[in-house]
């Protein structure tokens, strides 16, 4: 799962950055792309190695990825289209957007500045479809025929960035499978994280105008302050400040859902891990996940929920009470579940 940070100038992009992974950042790193790579935080994976003792104990991973800062105003356009070509690899949108008063900046404004950047996740969205239905329109000239589906879905798409709207908002053409490798911008789940001053927990009142779009709070400059501190020293701040998790936490369980993701477990003497899928992939999909030889020589996924494990006391004792069941291809994976896959190659 990879999250690209994105926001407007003092929205506080690398603040939160450096919040969600750690990550100590330079002066000069602005014309440098960043990746900052962390391990999702799990209660039943440490809840499943505590009774299994592995050897190796892996948690899923979440890729957070600040982009380069857009290029000088002499060279304006080519620096937009590379900035967007950036973001376009990421599987969704954080977007900061600035709460808080800035020195030399002006008041607050966040509804406007959230609608300001969509409006240009909008308009690169809308060049690119223009372009390629250009394209179309000249092969057509020289005798090659369009697809028929592409066409009306890129039609369709035109029609809705005209009229100012993110492609967000019509899931048909979101999740459009002929569309995916043009990775539209504003297309992409968004996740609008309000950067607000550290004495400021609430939403703003113009959030319920967003649209198709997620809100969080986030204090940058306390949560920069938490990221550096030791586990106790975290507990004891998060409390101090009235909250039950941190940032980087509560953002990995919106993203999770943001993205309709869940996690499944494979357990042992020698590893136990969590993987991450979305919702609704079946067993044999999710064999694939740990390797393509398993999906290859699938024949039955052996499947103990998580609860049931927990309330049975150990592996033995869930087979005994019968909670221990086969499932064969199509079964769809369930958030918790734990699945050792029985294969034959």
């Amino acid at each position: 799962m990879k999250l690209a940070i994105i926001g407007l100038t003092q929205s506080g992009k690398a603040t939160v950055f450096q919040a969600l992974t750690g990550t100590p950042l330079t002066a000069g790193r602005k014309s440098e792309s960043l990746i900052g790579t962390i391990r999702v935080p799990d209660v039943r994976v440490d809840r499943l190695s505590a009774i299994y003792n592995p050897r190796k104990t892996i948690y899923a991973q979440v890729e957070y990825f600040l982009p380069a800062a857009r290029g000088k105003a002499e060279d304006k356009q080519s620096g937009q289209q590379a900035y967007w070509a950036q973001v376009r690899d990421g599987d969704a949108l954080i977007h900061c957007v600035r709460n808080f008063d800035a020195y030399g900046a002006q008041t607050p404004r966040p509804i406007d500045d959230f609608r300001q950047l969509d409006q240009e996740l909008i308009l690169t969205d809308l060049v690119s479809v223009e372009k390629r239905l250009e394209r179309l329109q000249l092969d057509q000239k020289r005798g090659k025929k369009p697809d028929p589906e592409e066409l009306a879905l890129l039609t369709r798409c035109q029609h809705e960035l005209e009229n100012e709207r993110p492609l967000r908002l019509t899931p048909e053409l979101a999740a459009a499978h002929k569309l995916r490798g043009f990775a539209f911008l504003s297309a992409k789940p968004q996740l609008v994280l309000f950067n607000n001053s550290d004495e400021d927990a609430e939403l703003p009142a113009s959030a319920a105008a967003l649209e198709g779009a997620t809100a969080l709070v986030i204090r940058g400059k306390l949560e920069q302050e938490l990221a550096g501190m030791s586990p106790e020293e975290a507990g004891e701040f998060l409390s101090e400040f009235g909250l039950e998790a941190s940032a980087a936490d509560r953002i990995i369980q919106k993203s999770y859902a943001l993205l309709g993701l869940i996690s499944f477990f494979t357990v042992g003497e020698d590893e136990v891990r969590a993987w991450t899928i979305p919702r609704a992939t079946t067993a044999l999909d999710a064999a694939e996940v740990i390797h393509s030889d398993i999906k290859k020589g699938f024949i039955r996924a052996e499947v103990l929920a998580y609860d049931d494990l927990i309330t049975a006391g150990s592996h033995a004792e869930a087979r005994k009470q019968g909670t221990v069941r086969l499932e064969g291809k199509q079964y769809e994976a369930v958030d918790g579940d734990i699945i050792h896959f029985r294969f034959n190659v």
